[in-house]
């Protein structure tokens, strides 16, 4: 009751619920209704009765940005003519100094869920095959990552686990020249400022659905693991086999095929003129 009291609390006329493939919309509609608002707008493949004033249908497998945007036009809320479906971002605040000029190639091993991060030991090795290419390579990570990303970045790397916030992170991810990350926030943060992406993507959830948004992106691992589609978040399979096959060689190879050279290491980051352009390719294991 307190959170009906409180929604009830805003005097909000309208509510448009967003929630995610796997996610229902009822529940919250209940206290939307309880809390007086009356106009609810929701995507639901339940039935919602009287829930729901707008039921949006979306078929499986829309990106996650795409099924949200749609659920808004449905509830009278769609872009103007001349508005891209791009997210408007405050400017970015400087980097940490220690990562350098912009165009290094920030690493992010981590994830809160454990099957969509990069295995350490494979993380470590893409840090070091990175330097040897001449990349610069910024390890980032948050503050209960710091072992973490202190071992991947060993004395190769700029370890910032632990030193940023998500302003800081933002930052940080807005100053290179590509993100290698696997299934996890940073991935989002790259597309949204338009920074190419070597995905290390764990398909336990679909690519095509939440994989990084109109930004190019390179996908490796193996695409038709035995996790595929469980949504898990520890990984079910022993020895993380979606991508511990992952040749560090490949990560080089994509950033290459991305336009990130080392040669243009101390420019401008790559991505920010290709914004709004999916160029996606998938290297290793089997696509799906």
């Amino acid at each position: 009751r307190q959170l009906a009291d409180r929604l009830a609390a805003v005097h909000a006329d309208e509510a448009v619920v967003f929630t995610s493939f796997h996610q229902s919309p009822l529940p919250l509609a209940l206290l939307l209704r309880l809390a007086g608002v009356g106009r609810v707008s929701a995507i639901s493949d339940d039935y919602p009765g009287s829930l729901l004033d707008v039921r949006h249908r979306v078929p499986p497998g829309v990106p996650e940005p795409e099924r949200a945007l749609s659920l808004a036009a449905a509830a009278g809320f769609a872009l103007a003519d001349h508005d891209g479906p791009a997210l408007r971002l405050r400017p970015a605040q400087a980097p940490p100094p220690e990562v350098g000029a912009p165009g290094y190639v920030v690493l992010h091993p981590g994830s809160a869920a454990q099957a969509r991060g990069c295995p350490p030991e494979l993380a470590a090795r893409i840090a070091r095959a990175l330097t040897a290419a001449g990349h610069r390579v910024v390890v980032t990570g948050g503050p209960d990552e710091q072992e973490l990303t202190a071992r991947v970045a060993g004395d190769v790397a700029a370890d910032l686990g632990g030193r940023t916030g998500l302003a800081g992170l933002a930052a940080t991810v807005a100053g290179a020249g590509a993100v290698v990350v696997g299934n996890t926030g940073p991935a989002h943060l790259a597309a949204a400022h338009g920074v190419p992406v070597v995905s290390l993507f764990a398909p336990t959830v679909p690519f095509g659905q939440w994989g990084p948004w109109r930004v190019p992106t390179v996908r490796l691992g193996d695409a038709a693991a035995a996790c595929r589609d469980t949504r898990a978040a520890r990984c079910p399979v022993p020895g993380h086999p979606c991508l511990s096959g992952v040749d560090p060689e490949e990560v080089v190879d994509a950033l290459r095929l991305l336009g990130v050279t080392p040669s243009a290491r101390s420019g401008p980051p790559t991505g920010g003129s290709s914004a709004g352009v999916t160029t996606l390719a998938t290297i290793g294991g089997s696509g799906g």
